[in-house]
């Protein structure tokens, strides 16, 4: 699983600890995997990755299928976001959203794809954004990457349906975590909660082979009035 340590990445972790399942988190650093490791417990195997490297993501994969005897799932969680307008926004900031929210999705999948296939019911699931599907000002490299994980993930799913590989994605909406430098709150906002999305997964990985969830959007009930 990428981007693991924190936020919906950990709460997906958790779930899947808690349903009995062994899990390989990944994140850029050492340290930080091993924290995040440790934290978890005994059946959590730390990696560190850059999954804008492809060899570093074939790398995971390996070493997740050489530890664990097998490998049935894969949650593509790392994603990062720099809000800018186009006229600001270097060449640098919207490559790297695009190799880390799209590449990484990509070369990941790639290099599970063999192993899931011999489980024989292996199972892709994404994490994009509503942002997939509505674009907002300042939003011109994640959006652009978040679109195109949606349609990447579409397109993999049928690709794949017939060699015994489900495909799915999880589109949240705004989602009290760290990301783009935001601190959560120690109570329960208006916001989504990392335990939602957890739970959204799980979903998707409850139904039986017969039958397949593609997509869930998960929007937060009462967001705060506009105007």
């Amino acid at each position: 699983m990428t981007g693991a340590t924190k936020g919906i990445g950990r709460a997906v972790a958790e779930r899947l600890l808690g349903a009995g399942a062994s899990v390989a988190i990944c994140a850029r650093t050492e340290a930080e995997v091993r924290e995040g490791a440790d934290r978890l417990g005994k059946r959590a195997l730390g990696i560190a990755c850059d999954v804008a490297d492809p060899r570093a993501c074939a790398r995971m994969v390996e070493q997740t299928a050489a530890h664990f005897g097998r490998l049935d799932i894969l949650v593509n969680n790392a994603g990062l976001g720099v809000f800018k307008p186009l006229a600001e926004m270097s060449i640098e900031e919207w490559r790297l959203q695009v190799d880390v929210n799209l590449g990484g999705v990509f070369y990941c999948s790639k290099a599970a794809l063999p192993h899931l296939v011999a489980s024989g019911d292996g199972f892709i699931v994404n994490i994009a954004s509503l942002a997939s599907r509505h674009a907002f000002a300042g939003g011109t490299g994640y959006n652009a990457s978040k679109f195109g994980l949606l349609g990447l993930t579409e397109a993999m799913m049928l690709d794949v349906r017939h060699d015994g590989v489900r495909v799915s994605v999880l589109m949240p909406g705004s989602v009290d975590t760290f990301f783009h430098g935001r601190e959560p709150t120690s109570d329960r906002t208006w916001r989504l909660h990392p335990d939602d999305c957890a739970d959204a997964v799980a979903q998707l990985l409850s139904y039986p082979k017969e039958a397949h969830m593609s997509r869930i959007e998960l929007r937060p009930s009462r967001p705060p009035r506009k105007g």
